[in-house]
């Protein structure tokens, strides 16, 4: 009974600091149980994940307006290659029954150099004609396939997007569901509807501004990379025809905080074959963890996985990461470094990330 008491208490503290700052909550260890816990997550995956459905819903729409444009297209062209095929058929015909050849042999034939040229002003004229002709049907059906290839390609992607959308609509039902059974279990149900609507309302109006502004300084600042690996001693090094690059923990840090002053409470760390990069600034927290990977397209360099986003304790969707990854590109191009060279390896280990590069033959 005491411990009950205790709980509510607290419970009712933390709500007191809500509503006094929304955002209090996110320095504290909050002393509530595990299944509140998981409410506040769940809730806030519902929230994300309602995001990626009106992304969904946006592209879909943008889609379809794309398909019926395309639509319109192709019907146009097919009424459009019909006189083409006729003319280019007309063409083929002559040449197979042997029209072309007779004019072929009027000009050969020709008995003074007048008649001659008058015969051969007429016959490269029908030869110029045709080459014409030809190459305006071939150019017609090659529209006309490209539009039909995107056409199909636009319904491929139309189809896989419904069934995302279907997909995330399920989640967001599942998610909604196990919300609802843990606050109708709950003897503090009324607290956690207002800490749902806190946490929510805290995600929505500042902590997507401020994941975003890391993300975007974070994408920035690896596009100077490059020229900083070209002048720091020490990272960059030869032997034979294998090129490495060798970047401590510290020398990231450094550049990163010399390029923008958010990450003066943002640092990254490397363990064996994996990245955390977190940092807490006025009452927020992130925590992105990540590994790089070698791409060749759209073109070669390494490119930055999200595999998990903490926000204020609370992991965000696999949603958001693949928003963030699709939104800000956190790669490195060594071809920015030197246009000669390729990856072909990356690793962190020892507190050193490592990149191994090429010769490129193209």
């Amino acid at each position: 009974m005491r411990h009950r008491l205790h709980d509510k208490i607290v419970s009712l503290t933390i709500c007191f600091l809500l509503m006094a700052n929304p955002a209090s909550y996110v320095h504290a260890e909050l002393p509530i149980e595990d299944d509140n816990l998981n409410i506040l997550q769940n809730s806030l995956s519902i929230v994300e994940i309602d995001h990626e459905i009106k992304r969904t819903i946006d592209k879909q729409e943008e889609l379809q307006q794309k398909q019926r444009l395309l639509e319109t297209e192709l019907k146009q062209h097919k009424e459009e290659m019909v006189g083409h095929e006729e003319r280019a058929g007309s063409i083929v015909r002559s040449y197979y029954m042997g029209e072309r050849n007779q004019l072929l042999q009027i000009l050969l034939s020709s008995d003074s150099f007048r008649s001659l040229q008058i015969v051969a002003g007429y016959y490269e004229m029908i030869i110029l004609g045709d080459q014409e002709t030809l190459r305006a049907y071939h150019k017609k059906y090659n529209e006309l396939m490209a539009v039909s290839t995107e056409l199909e390609q636009s319904a491929t992607e139309l189809e896989q997007i419904k069934q995302n959308l279907i997909y995330q609509r399920e989640r967001v039902m599942a998610l909604e569901e196990e919300v609802e059974k843990g606050l109708s279990s709950s003897d503090q149900r009324d607290l956690m509807e207002k800490l749902i609507v806190e946490l929510t309302s805290y995600w929505n109006n500042v902590g997507v501004h401020e994941v975003h502004q890391y993300f975007n300084a974070l994408a920035v600042a690896m596009e100077n990379l490059p020229s900083y690996v070209q002048k720091e001693p020490g990272i960059l090094s030869i032997n034979g025809g294998t090129y490495t690059i060798s970047i401590t923990e510290a020398q990231l840090n450094d550049f990163l905080r010399s390029e923008n002053e958010i990450f003066q409470d943002f640092s990254f760390e490397f363990s064996d074959d994996y990245i955390i990069a977190s940092g807490k600034r006025d009452d927020l927290e992130l925590a992105v963890y990540g590994h790089y990977s070698v791409i060749d397209e759209p073109e070669n360099g390494i490119l930055f996985h999200v595999d998990k986003l903490i926000f204020n304790q609370f992991e965000l969707p696999d949603t958001t990461r693949t928003m963030l990854e699709q939104e800000f590109d956190l790669g490195f191009y060594p071809q920015k470094l030197m246009s000669f060279i390729k990856a072909t390896g990356v690793s962190t280990r020892e507190q050193t990330l490592e990149v191994t590069m090429e010769l490129s033959l193209k």
